[in-house]
């Protein structure tokens, strides 16, 4: 009896676990996360998708941005006043990296997809390749 009577609590409790994880998750998701939003690994196969990668390519990649996400991280612990601009710099640099791998067919698509990111931002959202200024009225 005493056996049945946990087995029901748990279930019940399992439940509400669940239900208040996905009532916290919803609105993080509707508020497009925080922060670092993509792993590495989901920036890069998002990337694939747009540009089709090899898997050395990948590869490389996958490193790059772990890397950056760890500085960018150690940027965000120090509380670096700067932090916005050197987190900038390094996505326009990642951008620039990425597309010295990529082969000539890959990179009008590599363009095309970061620029189809919020504000030209590449992947992750952090931060990119500042917008291009407009041209100087004539």
């Amino acid at each position: 009896m005493k056996m049945m009577q946990f087995r029901r609590y748990a279930t019940r409790m399992g439940a509400l676990a669940m239900c208040s994880a996905a009532l916290c998750t919803a609105p993080m998701l509707a508020q497009g996360g925080g922060g670092m939003r993509m792993t590495p690994e989901a920036r890069v196969a998002a990337i694939d998708k747009a540009v089709t990668l090899t898997d050395d390519q990948k590869t490389k990649i996958t490193a790059m941005y772990t890397a950056d996400m760890k500085k960018m991280m150690a940027l965000r612990d120090a509380q670096d006043p700067d932090m916005r601009s050197k987190m900038m710099a390094m996505r326009a640099d990642e951008n620039t990296q990425i597309k010295a791998l990529l082969t000539d067919d890959q990179k009008p698509k590599f363009d095309a997809y970061v620029a189809s990111m919020p504000q030209g931002r590449g992947p992750g959202g952090g931060g990119g390749a500042a917008p291009t200024p407009p041209p100087p009225p004539q």
